[in-house]
């Protein structure tokens, strides 16, 4: 078991630095948001090659895991192309120069594998519990359907702004941007926290971590905390926005 656990990491860490290795050719590091899903989803699979016996709810979590990083993977490399590297990444750039093409190895990459490697938690555990899906996973599978379908609504309606005249001062207030300010964030949240019921059909309620670690990121961390740190400043309706908008959890908007 903690070999298979350790293999996982070994796989995240191992397509991250591919990952790294594209960065400093092409001197962006924005696809390491690509690479997020798809190195979640791979050590899913190599825990499926190092499933003790049946696996049907294994099974049944990874593909779901699959499904969300394909679509994750090609959105942000849709999103990304011909555009210059991310504000987020700029400035990390900024700040750690000179030699940041061999810094981002650690402050980026090596990280992020060790992130997703522990968010990909529940996967282990659905795979590890060789038990077949029933009833009882059926709540994880619907609130990852949920969420999935959630997110790629926000993301779509988000790149629809961004090329349209508004992008450059204007606020995204529309379609489900108008019950959240992160209806993607709240769509991830939601895709995670299924998964992580999937594993506690089969008993791994312990992997409650991965998830729990991406709640903590999105709220405190790389999410809202750094998406809003100084939007206001930038786009002046901001604050207005704000007043009459949730910030997490969708409701109608004041």
């Amino acid at each position: 078991m903690l070999i298979a656990l350790a293999g996982g990491l070994a796989v995240s860490m191992t397509l991250m630095a591919l990952a790294w290795i594209m960065s400093v050719v092409s001197r962006n590091i924005t696809l390491v948001d690509a690479f997020w899903g798809l190195v979640i989803a791979a050590a899913g699979l190599f825990y499926l090659s190092q499933a003790p016996g049946s696996a049907g709810r294994g099974t049944l979590a990874v593909t779901l895991a699959v499904i969300w990083a394909g679509r994750l993977a090609a959105h942000v490399l849709y999103r990304s192309h011909g555009r210059p590297e991310d504000r987020r990444y700029r400035e990390i750039r900024a700040r750690n120069e000179p030699g940041f093409w061999w810094k981002s190895l650690y402050l980026v990459f090596a990280l992020q594998a060790c992130l997703a490697w522990i968010v990909g938690l529940p996967l282990f555990g659905a795979v590890m519990s060789a038990g077949e899906p029933g009833l009882a996973d059926l709540p994880g599978v619907l609130l990852f359907a949920f969420g999935l379908l959630f997110e790629s609504v926000a993301d779509y309606q988000l790149l629809r702004f961004q090329r349209g005249p508004r992008a450059g001062s204007g606020v995204m207030d529309q379609g489900l941007w108008r019950y959240s300010r992160h209806p993607n964030y709240f769509g991830e949240f939601c895709v995670w926290w299924g998964l992580w019921l999937i594993a506690l059909a089969g008993g791994a309620w312990w992997t409650a971590l991965g998830p729990a670690l991406l709640t903590f990121f999105l709220f405190r961390v790389s999410g809202i905390a750094l998406t809003e740190k100084d939007i206001a400043g930038r786009r002046p309706d901001y604050q207005a926005y704000i007043r009459r908008t949730a910030t997490f959890f969708p409701r109608p908007p004041r």
